[in-house]
């Protein structure tokens, strides 16, 4: 079905680094690196741009990008000073349109009438700027995919408009890495048949993308035209929440890929907890080098919304499924959302009351001090069970 509104995808730029970056100004201008200790196998969660000018991207092992740039400056990820902030610009989003579908905590796809979207990102943009002094990368389209690609190219800061009848002035030009499912496995098996950039993808019949990619390739076929018939999601209508990150560079670690799914697992909790919802299924999505993609569930006997018990069935589904490195990209994702407080079949428990109470003084204990209060904590977590 054709799309009628205009679409806008709405992305954070290095939002993390971005957002401390702002509330220290000491550290505006340097190289920045959020995540875990280089010492404890930790990685990048988030890089300032001056970090990546250094060639340090998201899912790193931070003792790698320390050699990269070894004067970074590393600050522990404080989650729930991030989800504030998302809330904060989600209400400015709100004031625009109620059609808005999170993609995750720094990015949004926003509905509008048609004929209003780039105005309403400029306006959107600068209310960003101004109420939260931070940089916000707006891409405006008739799709999803287009908007999509506009906001990568408008990075950092800018805002961007991509029309259906520019698909062969702009989009074909581009190297097909541009299209969202062409990673460097994709990308080489491509170029081995001559196919570089967008327009030579374009030229391919389907028939012949399906014999070289499968399924993938029936859907690039579309995407290289700027078809893309995928709707918004209202927030309303959501049915599950989830967390992934495609790495730059594949992953060949075992350890870095626990490390990435507990701070993936955080970030779902922490949403989970701030709308107030518990979920009973966790599903675990890996990619691999050849771009097979497969997702994993575990449906628990109680709903959670703790980020503890999310990372542990994670890291369970991953031992199990995880096959043979490398990995390209992994995802957390909880469902079978309920609304209201964490029920637990073992409330009688001593020890489930226990732990309840900790994750509750351990959010107390953010909110106060900041995520670093408990940082060493749950990293010994990971090491006593995981190393």
């Amino acid at each position: 079905m054709k799309q009628l509104q205009d679409i806008l995808l709405c992305d954070l730029d290095a939002f993390y680094a971005s957002v401390e970056q702002r509330d220290n100004p000491s550290l505006k201008g340097k190289p920045v690196l959020v995540g875990g200790r280089p010492e404890d196998r930790g990685v990048v969660s988030t890089c300032s741009y001056e970090a990546r000018r250094y060639g340090i991207h998201s899912a790193m092992p931070m003792k790698r990008a320390l050699s990269l740039c070894p004067d970074a400056i590393i600050i522990h990820q404080d989650m729930d000073k991030y989800v504030s902030v998302s809330k904060q610009v989600g209400a400015i989003f709100s004031q625009h349109t109620p059609c808005i579908e999170p993609v995750s905590i720094d990015e949004a796809y926003l509905g509008l009438p048609s004929g209003t979207g780039l105005s309403t990102a400029n306006i959107i943009q600068a209310e960003v700027s101004r109420q939260l002094s931070l940089p916000l990368s707006i891409g405006v389209s008739k799709n999803k995919l287009l908007a999509k690609i506009a906001c990568e190219l408008a990075k950092p800061n800018r805002v961007l408009a991509i029309w259906p009848e520019d698909v062969t002035s702009r989009l074909w030009p581009l190297p097909v890495k541009v299209l969202p499912g062409v990673g460097p496995a994709t990308r080489e098996i491509l170029n081995r048949q001559g196919i570089k950039t967008v327009k030579d993808l374009a030229a391919v019949t389907e028939d012949a993308l399906d014999r070289l990619l499968g399924k993938t390739g029936r859907t690039l076929h579309q995407y290289a035209r700027g078809i893309d018939h995928r709707s918004i999601e209202k927030r309303q209508e959501l049915k599950s929440i989830s967390e992934e990150t495609t790495f730059s560079e594949d992953i060949t670690e075992h350890q870095y890929m626990l490390s990435i799914l507990q701070q993936l697992s955080a970030g779902v909790g922490y949403r989970l907890r701030g709308e107030k919802l518990t979920a009973a299924t966790i599903t675990l999505k890996l990619r691999f080098e050849d771009f097979r993609t497969i997702s994993r569930s575990k449906t628990l006997p109680a709903t959670t919304d703790s980020d503890t018990v999310i990372y542990e069935n994670a890291r369970e589904l991953f031992n199990k499924h995880c096959q043979q490195p490398p990995w390209r990209l992994a995802g957390v994702q909880v469902s079978n959302l309920e609304k209201g407080e964490q029920l637990s079949l073992f409330s009688f428990d001593s020890n489930a009351q226990r732990n309840r109470h900790l994750l509750e003084t351990g959010d107390q204990l953010r909110k106060k001090y900041g995520n670093k209060v408990l940082f060493k904590g749950s990293l010994l977590t990971v090491k006593e069970k995981d190393l």
